[in-house]
């Protein structure tokens, strides 16, 4: 019996390209909360930016935000937070600085970039946030109490070579995922969503066997793989899929919706038992 539902935002609960939660995907999460079941939001996405989505669902939905680096209920209360330590975080924007690699920081739910381009308007665009630019200097300014670093690129082969370079020169300081082809991701060691829940779920006091997590990106293999119940969607990436057993739909085909009635409410898409 499912007790726990854990649920990515992007490209699992929310079709790509919109802000607005698809009419089936919330009355599954309703019927979901109908029947005890709690139901939490896990994403690589700034709190304020999953907020909006949360609401969409239901009163008391926590969130996971920042791919595990930061808990916080829905009335903004924080259950749990680890930030990358300082030092670490000045040494990764100098080290984009010097190879001119975008980068952008969070600190106080403030998205900050060392400069405005194309790639920051995509991601206001895309996250409904605002960015504030305030140079190179001013990101090691506000280099204390980072959840999250987040670097960007419109060519999907330089976010590889980033991230590598990353791994290469910062292996074991820092955690470096992706939950998008654009994204590279950078997080204090040993966070992800997995470890997150693990906390939540000792809060709770549910069994890992009762926990179920949804998910369709790399930084969605971790959590998907650590509980009793992992669901990849029909649109996961290939690493996502190849290491879970539940498939689903895709996002565009209700995929959502059919994980919670086949896993969780034991019911046909349609509700019918």
């Amino acid at each position: 019996m499912i007790k726990l539902f854990v649920t990515d935002i992007d490209g699992t609960l929310l079709p790509a390209g919109s802000s607005v939660v698809p009419a089936k995907n919330v009355e599954a999460v309703q019927a979901m909360l109908r029947a005890g079941v709690k139901v939490v939001i896990a994403t690589g996405r700034m709190y304020k930016a999953a907020l909006p989505i949360a609401k969409q669902l239901g009163e008391h939905i926590p969130i996971i935000a920042y791919n595990g680096a930061m808990i916080k209920s829905s009335s903004g209360e924080i259950l749990h937070a680890q930030y990358i330590e300082a030092a670490t975080a000045i040494k990764l924007i100098n080290f984009f600085e010097e190879h001119s690699w975008h980068l952008q920081s969070y600190s106080g739910e403030v998205l900050y970039v060392p400069k405005r381009n194309k790639c920051v308007e995509l991601y206001e665009e895309s996250q409904k946030v605002e960015a504030v630019e305030v140079g190179w200097e001013g990101m090691r300014e506000h280099a204390k109490d980072i959840p999250k670093l987040l670097s960007i690129s419109l060519n999907t082969d330089e976010i590889n070579e980033r991230m590598n370079e990353v791994k290469k020169f910062f292996g074991g300081q820092l955690e470096v995922t992706r939950s998008h082809p654009m994204f590279a991701e950078f997080m204090a060691v040993d966070v992800s969503k997995a470890s997150a829940i693990k906390i939540l779920a000792d809060k709770f006091g549910i069994d890992n066997a009762e926990t179920l997590a949804i998910g369709d990106s790399d930084n969605d293999l971790a959590m998907i793989t650590s509980v009793g119940c992992g669901v990849a969607m029909g649109n996961a990436v290939p690493a996502v899929k190849a290491a879970c057993p539940r498939i689903t739909d895709t996002c565009e085909r209700d995929g959502f919706a059919k994980a919670v009635y086949d896993y969780v409410l034991r019911k046909d898409f349609y509700g019918r038992d």
